[in-house]
């Protein structure tokens, strides 16, 4: 055993742990550091509250801040395969006689895009994107109305807020940029968080989360969602496995989508 390394060092390594495989468990950093599991436990207590990253059930996850909305497009090139199941799998969730709020975003395109063509629902969206792409889709869906935004393809506004708020649905799907246990669920811009809030308030049954693995531990700028809210999160198969204990702990189902062809 070497020479014990002081605070500073410590707590450089952890981050250079992070940065590397964002998530630590605490077996891992007391092996890494040499040093006892009450050491670890203070030095990520103390990069906690720097922001640094976010304490977890047996560790740690790297606190990723999103600060800027990307366009729709870029957005669509990240993950497309995993987005792609994660929608057909959300999807399947959706039952006969179903009223559900879909929000915008490229895995919330997903799941409106994989819904069976002959259901007898009702979806209500603020998705501009997903509408145009959908055409005749052999179920009911109506766009909330409100102001374009267009890095999202979506709508939001007074008007979308008013026309939501003549609605109840019984299920709500919902795509976000960022979960984390400490922050919840949140969303780069203000206006799309007006709008998820309110599907939220007039949603009485499930509300249920669509994000792909790496959206576990970002940060974006709005909160529209505590973890308590939530009953589903249907991710994919790089989610990892304490994350799924994490949120267990705290009653929410975590449904990964799998691609049976690997």
């Amino acid at each position: 055993m070497g020479k014990p390394l002081i605070p500073a060092q410590r707590r450089e390594r952890i981050q250079e742990f992070l940065a590397i495989h964002q998530i630590a468990r605490t077996a891992d950093l007391m092996n890494l550091l040499e040093t006892s599991e009450a050491t670890v436990r203070r030095d990520l207590e103390w990069l906690e509250q720097k922001g640094i990253l976010e304490r977890t059930h047996g560790g740690a996850i790297l606190n990723q801040r999103i600060i800027f909305e990307q366009e729709y497009q870029q957005r669509a090139q990240h993950f497309p395969e995993e987005k792609k199941l994660i929608g057909e799998l959300a999807a399947s969730l959706i039952e006969e006689g179903d009223i559900v709020f879909v929000n915008s975003g490229t895995t919330a395109t997903q799941v409106l895009q994989h819904i069976r063509r002959d259901s007898r629902i009702t979806i209500f969206t603020n998705n501009v994107n997903a509408a145009l792409e959908l055409g005749d889709a052999g179920f009911h869906y109506y766009l909330t109305g409100g102001e374009f935004q267009s890095r999202s393809n979506s709508l939001a506004g007074r008007f979308a807020l008013d026309n939501l708020n003549m609605v109840f649905a019984n299920k709500v799907i919902l795509g976000v940029d960022g979960v984390s246990l400490k922050h919840g669920c949140t969303v780069p811009t203000n206006q799309e968080a007006e709008v998820v809030r309110k599907m939220i308030e007039r949603t009485k049954g499930q509300v249920i989360v669509v994000a792909d693995h790496s959206k576990w531990g970002a940060v974006s700028n709005f909160p529209v969602a505590n973890i308590s809210e939530i009953d589903k999160l249907v991710s994919d198969d790089g989610f990892g496995r304490e994350a799924m204990k994490d949120l267990s702990e705290h009653a929410v189902e975590v449904l990964l989508a799998r691609n049976e062809k690997i």
